[in-house]
């Protein structure tokens, strides 16, 4: 290896190093955190939050964090042996030896390390779903279920993602030094699409969507869109209740694509105040351009992404440095694509504390707007179900809060919340 390889691999051997003592040592402060305030419900919510629902929170984040730590290191150990170990690099030498070089080859090499993954992901999915939620009684989905969502997530990844990939990699071919510019482009148009078709072509795939069909309940909500100024192509509810007991509500679509979708489980659990306030919140991520801002943000981040790609896949030390030797009668543009997702998660670890405040930020805005449109006493009660329903700790450890949590803890959330405002009495 020459100077820059060495380099290199030293520089993505300390963040992983780094993050990896990062994500155990926040981990660790959780799970202890969570475990020493297990058998006391915190003093705001003593009146409201069972003994034993506190505990079954802790229990279920302190199962989970213990969980991921086992995950984390397991896609370490995966990702070490795809690129310092060579495995990514032994897997595209078989595939040439077999096909030659070729644009089939750089496909069949993409596909290939998808599939591996997937395949080396399946026993934690498997886990996750009918282990750690079953022990908690949130899992509702049966194995036939899950195998089905699998094979249909795995098709539809492949007739969407291969056909992406290759004129992709044809830009990377074909395009000269800016290719990288108008392959951004074509990123950014298919987030678009993606935005607009979900809702009716894509979602519909995994679960059933039926229009709402209480009247009290869609009158109130339309009357509600009305006075934020909003308007959707329908309301629908979707069978969550087919997979999980965790109830939600959200807003899908872009533009005139736009619907608001109830998880059968949250109306069965919150009052018609509650449904409107809960409605209301996520009405303020629309109306206080929340959505169009993290669009934006897309665009700008995915912008420097393409940029740094583009540079990195001209450097021969960008390939050496992770354990691949490139081809030198062939495009390495497949490798180039693969190694950048491989190591770019190491390079954005640590700003991940940024995104995380800028999102609680916006959830605190939200609900701000939620309390002028509706009561905030009702959106309060409405979040004291759905923490309690969904088993979230009351009491996380700050530090890995401020680190990770998109949604400001539940002390601080309710103090605001029950604050006066003009629609809380």
């Amino acid at each position: 290896m020459d100077t820059a390889s060495l380099a290199f691999t030293a520089v993505f051997c300390t963040l992983l190093v780094l993050g990896l003592l990062t994500r155990f040592a926040l981990a660790s402060r959780q799970i202890r955190h969570v475990a020493r305030h297990r058998d006391q419900v915190p003093t705001p919510f003593d009146a409201t939050i069972a003994l034993d629902a506190h505990r079954k929170a802790a229990d279920y984040t302190i199962a989970k964090a213990r969980f991921g730590l086992l995950a984390t290191a397991f896609e370490t150990a995966v990702l070490i042996g795809w690129t310092l170990l060579g495995g990514l690099n032994a897997l595209n030498l078989a595939l040439l030896d077999l096909m030659g070089p070729s644009l089939w080859q750089q496909l069949a090499l993409i596909a290939t390390f998808a599939l591996i993954g997937g395949l080396l992901g399946l026993p934690f999915s498997w886990y996750a779903t009918f282990r750690l939620e079953e022990r908690f009684g949130f899992n509702k989905t049966s194995l036939g279920l899950w195998i089905a969502d699998g094979l249909k997530g795995s098709l539809l990844g492949a007739v969407i993602g291969l056909p992406l990939a290759a004129l992709v990699l044809w830009l990377m071919s074909a395009a000269g030094d800016t290719w990288w510019l108008w392959a951004w482009g074509v990123w950014m148009v298919f987030n678009l699409l993606a935005l607009v078709l979900y809702p009716t072509l894509i979602a519909p795939l995994f679960n059933k969507f039926e229009p709402l069909a209480d009247e009290s309940v869609k009158d109130r909500v339309n009357a509600l869109m009305a006075r934020c100024g909003f308007s959707a192509q329908g309301l629908f509810v979707m069978d969550g209740s087919k997979r999980s007991a965790h109830a939600n509500a959200y807003f899908t679509g872009f533009g005139s694509a736009k619907r608001v979708v109830f998880f059968d489980t949250l109306l069965q659990q919150l009052t018609p105040d509650e449904i409107d306030a809960v409605l209301a919140h996520e009405l303020g991520h629309y109306r206080l351009r929340h959505i169009t801002q993290r669009v934006l943000m897309l665009f700008a981040l995915s912008f420097v992404g393409f940029a740094a790609l583009g540079w990195a896949a001209s450097q021969a030390w960008f390939y050496t440095g992770l354990g691949v030797e490139p081809d030198l009668g062939a495009p390495n543009d497949a490798l180039a694509l693969i190694l950048f997702l491989l190591a770019v998660p190491l390079f954005t670890y640590f700003l991940s504390p940024l995104a995380a405040q800028l999102s609680r930020k916006h959830e605190f805005e939200a609900d701000a707007f939620a309390k002028e449109k509706t009561r905030g006493t009702d959106l309060a009660s409405a979040l004291l179900k759905l923490y309690k329903d969904n088993a979230s700790t009351l009491t996380p450890d700050p530090l890995y809060a401020r680190f990770y949590y998109s949604h400001p803890p539940a002390s601080e959330r309710l103090a605001r919340l029950q604050t006066a405002s003009p629609k809380s009495a």
